[in-house]
């Protein structure tokens, strides 16, 4: 790892699934998702401040509207979220027929459309249905990498790992499906990525606490905490608005 990078924890509040980190350039402001705690957040670097929004449900992920607010995948449900008056609005339900189902991860194409994913919640720890998605290899987790998260794509069109109880991002060039970087952070249930601040040359990183045992959370203070990588000398590339 080169020495000119720098790993820094920007938000102490703690979260017990934080998960879709986006950069918002109209607020400067990071969004992004606490799943367990069925919250939208939006965090402040000019003030240091975080605020929410409770929903209903569990919230998998975020993305930005073009006319303002955002659009959000929880539950089983497509939902628009509107900041100011904290009103949810469905837009679609999906997967009625998968009770065990919810949205997780999702992110908005460069044609403006918010595509989200559904998995399986867990049926007793480590256990979910399967054949509820159809995988496709791109790339083989090292046995210390652990599992793959969140993701997002950087300017030279690289893609970046979160690796879930590996406490690292990788950087995996999909073209080849090679590892190209390896980014270690101080707590082991790295979550998923972003780029963001001014130029995009900042790294956002959500955590989780959750499914770490209370021995492990004794020896992990940076548990759920959000941080800020710099230096890695590669920028990222402004979010997708949804198009609606």
């Amino acid at each position: 790892m080169s020495s000119s990078i720098k790993i820094e924890s920007v938000v102490k509040e703690k979260n017990r699934m934080g998960e879709c980190p986006v950069w918002e350039e109209r607020e400067n402001a990071l969004i992004y998702v606490d799943i367990n705690s069925q919250k939208v957040c939006r965090w402040s670097p000019l003030t240091n401040e975080v605020q929410s929004v409770s929903v209903d449900a569990r919230v998998g992920s975020v993305a930005l509207r073009q006319c303002g607010g955002y659009i959000i995948a929880l539950g089983t449900r497509f939902a628009f979220l509107d900041w100011d008056t904290q009103i949810v609005t469905t837009i679609l339900e999906l997967e009625q027929d998968k009770p065990n189902n919810r949205f997780n991860d999702g992110k908005v194409d460069p044609k403006g459309r918010f595509f989200a994913g559904t998995m399986a919640e867990e049926m007793a720890p480590g256990v979910r249905a399967r054949r509820q998605a159809c995988p496709k290899l791109l790339y083989h987790l090292e046995k210390e990498e652990q599992m793959p998260d969140g993701m997002c794509i950087d300017a030279e069109g690289k893609l970046w790992v979160a690796c879930i109880d590996g406490g690292r991002v990788i950087r995996i060039d999909p073209e080849t499906g090679k590892r190209i970087q390896t980014v270690k952070l101080p707590t082991p249930r790295i979550t998923s990525c972003c780029f963001g601040g001014k130029d995009y040359s900042e790294m956002y990183v959500t955590s989780a606490y959750d499914g770490l045992d209370e021995a492990t959370l004794a020896k992990e203070p940076h548990a759920g905490e959000i941080f800020k990588i710099t230096g890695l000398g590669v920028k990222g590339i402004p979010q997708n608005f949804y198009a609606a």
